[in-house]
């Protein structure tokens, strides 16, 4: 048995290698890491749409928080979009 230990990847190596014109989404934007959270799939938002009603993508407060509505609108505007990668 050898005692050599093998040295451990450092997160350069394991990241995808991008090209200079690659593009990612901001944390707050709808595909982003938290804005994610938000849509109807996601966790945060799923659970308006598993409530219903009002809470639903459609409801009277629902509809208000899509990236299409006043607030999910805004932040979408303001903190959503795309960044260099």
């Amino acid at each position: 048995m050898s005692s050599q230990t093998q040295p451990k990847p450092s997160l350069s190596d394991t990241a995808p290698k991008m090209d200079a014109n690659d593009t990612k989404p901001k944390m707050f934007d709808k595909e982003g890491a938290i804005g994610q959270h938000f849509t109807e799939e996601g966790a945060i938002g799923g659970m308006g749409q598993k409530v219903g009603g009002p809470f639903g993508k459609e409801g009277m407060i629902g509809e208000h928080f899509t990236a299409e509505g006043s607030v999910g609108g805004t932040v979408q505007s303001m903190m959503g979009g795309k960044k260099s990668a």
